[in-house]
C-alpha cells in the first residue's frame, strides 16, 4: 500500500515542479517579447544612419554614387597595397569618436576640419547643453579630452557591436596640403609656444647647422625644409610616434581594418558634411559650419612650400605619405620634381 502512495506523491511533486517551470518561462519570456516589440517600434519610427545609407532612398542618387565609388576605390586599394591583416587593439580606436544617440562613429583627422566636426558632435551628444550653434563653442573646448567618448573606452563586445551597426565616417585631405597646413599652424604662429618648445627646439638642434642659442631655446623659427628633414629622419619615429597633426591618416584611422561607410573629403567638405548629417537625420537640428577659405592651405600654396625642397627629399617625403595618396585616390602633385 505504501508504494502506490509514494508513487502518487512523487508524481504530484514532479507535476508541480513542471507547472512551476512552465510558469517561470512564460513570465520571463513575456517581458522579453515586449522589449523586442518596443525596440522594433522604435526602429520603425527612426531608422539608423547605416540603414538610411544602404536603403538609399533618403538622399540624392548622385551623391550616393560618389560615396559608393569612394568606398570601392578604398577597398580595392586596401586589397592591392596591404598584405597583412591584424586584429584591432584599443590603441587603434583612440581617434574614433562615438555618438551613441545617433549611431555615429567619426574618426577625426587633425587639419581636416576636425574642430568643427567635434563641435557638431558636442551639439548632437548634448555635451554643449542647450547650445545648437557649433561655432558658439570655443575651439579649445572642442579638444578637451573627455568631452566626447572614444571607441577605445568601450568593452570588446561594445566595440564590435558599434562597429557592426553604427555609421562610420572619416574626412581626408590631399596629404601634402594637410602637411603644409599643419606646418603653418604649428610652427609659424607665435601663439603655438608649446609646439615650438616640444618639437621646434628638437628640429633646430638636429637639422640646423650652427643654430643660434635663442633658436635652440625657443624653437620658434623652424623652416619648412627643416620640418621635412625631421619627418623623413628614421630616428624621429624610432623615438616616438608622429604627432597626430602630421601622422598619416591610415595610421590614425586604419581604413583597411575598419570599413568606413562614408569617406568625406576636405575638397568637398560642405557637400560631404551635409550628406553625413542627412544620413543621421539631423540636418534640421544642426548645420556644419562654413569654413574660412581666406586662410585655407591650397595646392598652389603647398607648391610654394615645396619649391625649395630637393627632389631627393620630395621623394622620401612622398614615400612616407604614399599610402594616404593611394588609399584615398589622390594623384602625385604636379609640382613635385622627382618624377
Amino acid at each position: 500500500m505504501r508504494k502506490p502512495r509514494v508513487i502518487r506523491m512523487v508524481f504530484a511533486l514532479s507535476l508541480g515542479c513542471f507547472v512551476m517551470v512552465i510558469f517561470y518561462f512564460n513570465s520571463s519570456l513575456k517581458p522579453a517579447s515586449e522589449a523586442v516589440g518596443e525596440g522594433s517600434s522604435r526602429q520603425k519610427s527612426r531608422r539608423s544612419p547605416l540603414q538610411t545609407l544602404y536603403d538609399g532612398d533618403q538622399v540624392e542618387s548622385a551623391v550616393q554614387a560618389i560615396h559608393q565609388g569612394r568606398r570601392e576605390l578604398l577597398e580595392e586599394a586596401c586589397r592591392s597595397y596591404t598584405r597583412k591583416r591584424r586584429v584591432l587593439i584599443p590603441e587603434d580606436l583612440k581617434h574614433i569618436i562615438v555618438d551613441d544617440q545617433h549611431g555615429l562613429l567619426y574618426c577625426y583627422v587633425p587639419k581636416v576640419a576636425c574642430t568643427n566636426w567635434k563641435r557638431v558632435l558636442m551639439v548632437l551628444t548634448g555635451v554643449a547643453g542647450s547650445n545648437t550653434d557649433p561655432l558658439a563653442i570655443p575651439a579649445n573646448e572642442a579638444h578637451i579630452p573627455g568631452n566626447l567618448r572614444t571607441l577605445s573606452e568601450y568593452s570588446t563586445s561594445q566595440i564590435n557591436q558599434r562597429l557592426r551597426s553604427y555609421l562610420k565616417f572619416v574626412f581626408v585631405r590631399e596629404p601634402f596640403e594637410r602637411l603644409v597646413s599643419a606646418y603653418r599652424n604649428k610652427f609659424t604662429r607665435s601663439y603655438n609656444t608649446a609646439f615650438h618648445k616640444r618639437y621646434g627646439t628638437k628640429i633646430v638642434q638636429r637639422h640646423r647647422p650652427d643654430p643660434q642659442p635663442e633658436a635652440l631655446e625657443r624653437g620658434n623659427d623652424v623652416s619648412f625644409e627643416e620640418f621635412v628633414y625631421y619627418l623623413v629622419d628614421p630616428a624621429t619615429q624610432r623615438e616616438e610616434p608622429f604627432n597626430e597633426h602630421w601622422e598619416r591618416v591610415h595610421s590614425l584611422c586604419h581604413p583597411c581594418l575598419i570599413h568606413y561607410d562614408v569617406v568625406g573629403k576636405y575638397e568637398t567638405l560642405e557637400q560631404d558634411s551635409r550628406y553625413v548629417l542627412q544620413l543621421a537625420g539631423v540636418e534640421d537640428q544642426v548645420s556644419f559650419p562654413a569654413s574660412s577659405k581666406s586662410t585655407r592651405t591650397t595646392g598652389d600654396m603647398a607648391a610654394q612650400f615645396f619649391h625649395n625642397i630637393s627632389p631627393f627629399y620630395q621623394k622620401k617625403l612622398y614615400n612616407l605619405y604614399r599610402m594616404d595618396f593611394l588609399l584615398f585616390n589622390y594623384s602625385v602633385p604636379a609640382y613635385l620634381k622627382f618624377r
